[in-house]
């Protein structure tokens, strides 16, 4: 199996295993807009729950996973398995010891950080945000170490179990919004109970993979090994590099406290439905292709990490371009189908769709970001993603501040998206400077062509919805109907319009199908 079929095989899985965390997470968001809408006790819940996120990006996947893979395959590769695990092991003692202070000053400075992400918030809304933070903050501890176990795991070749442990979270937090919710004074607290339920679950599915790769916890090993200096060099400058999106969401989050009540859930409900093709085909071929181009980065073999590069940003733009197309014009019937009830009404429905119009513009960049960014980890540089990612992060602000007066939570969205794209653009012409080519014509053709078929499928279902008008407030079995057959006809076409313009990104998606 070549290092392509290698990719496709492991984004297949990781992709499934995104799908059903990403359904169980909408079926989650249902519950949660069904009982809480969008109000106060929602918008405290999810700023609470943005910081552990957020520091789950920062700290884990977003930046332990990329910094740790390079370095254990790299002593793999010279020095062979046993060295490469008692690195590891120290790996995990320093981390657990780091993350036990790290939690301990979140539970204690939970006002301060409320203060910060929320500024806008006053009496009960920052009470209960400051309670909710105070319980969710343990789930850093778990997280990391997920995190850490899902870079050996990786490595090594299994995806299966960091892929599915996502679902575990969704299950602790319905868990906690059906069953503990109800027997609490302020229900909300049993969500910030169930996250902390989903994080024990996810650390505790990694352990029976990790023993049957030959992988021992309990086996000696120093608390100190060189290559957590290595690691803890590539994470230091790495922090905001490979995390700029959830910053830029968490600078979002933050303006968005200063607007009418509801501004955050607007953007939190919005981001989800980006997050879902993010998810499932971006993050999934990222996660893929980290080891591959980790392993042909130690060994030196450049040709070969210019093919794997180019075959994952044909592939993203491939599944990425209609999806954004997609989400355009489905955004009101999708935003009904799946939270429009109880609490949640019409203009709910309404202003969330003005917020997902803007955050699908940039869904093809923050979905490369992630391709060109794992890319330079491969290659151990952390500081070219950190300048560009500053730069970017910047640029949200300031595109922030202008646009949320005259367009309201929708210009923060679109100052997201573009702070996206700039990132992007920068990230991409530093990557050519510094490798050469890798293939960027044929990336470009392979982009411009879904972008041909995708505008086909967007004209067939704009004319679709305009002779068939949806009724975002009726029956929610004819709007399941309605969407289902929506996607699928815009999918068919899509595909029809492929077969003739892209059948090599076709064979790729097939072969996922085949082999997942």
């Amino acid at each position: 199996m070549n290092e392509n079929q290698k990719v496709t095989r492991a984004a297949g899985i990781i992709g499934i295993g995104t799908l059903a965390s990403r359904i169980l997470g909408f079926v989650r968001d249902m519950i949660l807009a069904w009982f809480f809408g969008a109000g106060k006790l929602s918008d405290a819940f999810f700023v609470a729950f943005r910081i552990p996120n957020l520091l789950r990006r920062l700290l884990a996947e977003g930046t332990l996973t990329l910094a740790f893979i390079p370095v254990f395959a790299e002593y793999l590769e010279n020095f062979g398995r046993n060295e490469a695990f008692e690195m590891a092991r120290s790996a995990i003692r320093t981390l657990s010891a780091v993350l036990a202070i790290v939690t301990i000053a979140g539970v204690a400075g939970a006002p301060i950080l409320v203060y910060i992400v929320a500024p806008g918030f006053t009496g009960d809304a920052y009470d209960i945000t400051v309670t909710l933070t105070r319980i969710m903050f343990p789930y850093v501890f778990f997280i990391c170490l997920v995190a850490l176990a899902m870079g050996i795991l990786n490595t090594m070749g299994h995806f299966a179990a960091p892929a599915f442990a996502p679902v575990l979270l969704n299950i602790g937090i319905i868990t906690g919004a059906l069953v503990i919710a109800p027997m609490m004074v302020t229900p909300v607290y049993g969500l910030a109970a169930g996250v902390i339920i989903g994080g024990v679950l996810q650390l505790m599915l990694q352990f029976p993979f990790l023993t049957r790769k030959g992988f021992r916890f309990w086996e000696s090993a120093p608390l100190y090994h060189p290559g957590i200096k290595k690691v803890a060099y590539l994470m230091g400058p790495a922090v905001f590099g490979a995390a700029v999106y959830q910053v830029n969401i968490l600078v979002g989050t933050m303006l968005a406290s200063l607007l009418p009540e509801g501004s955050v859930s607007y953007l939190y409900y919005a981001d989800r439905l980006v997050q879902f093709p993010l998810g499932i085909f971006a993050i999934s071929t990222s996660v893929a292709v980290l080891p591959s181009l980790s392993r042909q980065a130690a060994a030196k073999d450049f040709a070969a990490l210019e093919n794997t590069f180019a075959f994952a940003m044909r592939f993203v733009f491939f599944v990425t371009i209609p999806s954004t197309i997609g989400l355009i014009v489905l955004k009101e019937p999708i935003i009904a189908l799946l939270f429009g009830r109880g609490a949640f009404d019409a203009a709910s429905i309404h202003m969330t769709a003005y917020a997902l119009l803007y955050y699908a513009v940039g869904l093809c960049a923050f979905s490369a970001v992630r391709i060109v960014v794992s890319t330079f980890y491969a290659l151990q540089d952390t500081k070219t993603p950190v300048k560009m990612a500053t730069l970017s992060i910047i640029a949200n602000i300031l595109l922030g501040i202008a646009l949320m007066g005259p367009m309201a939570h929708g210009g923060l969205a679109l100052a997201t998206s573009l702070a996206s794209i700039i990132n992007f653009a920068l990230l991409t012409q530093a990557l050519k400077s510094r490798i050469g080519g890798l293939a960027w014509k044929n990336i470009v053709v392979t982009a411009a062509r879904s972008l041909v078929s995708s505008l086909v499928m967007g004209a067939v279902l704009l004319f679709f919805l305009k002779r068939f008008p949806p009724d975002c407030q009726g029956s929610g079995f004819y709007l399941l109907f309605y969407v289902i057959c929506a996607i699928v006809a815009g999918g068919a076409i899509y595909l029809a319009a492929s077969l003739v313009l892209q059948r090599n990104e076709l064979r790729a998606v097939a072969h996922i199908v085949r082999k997942p």
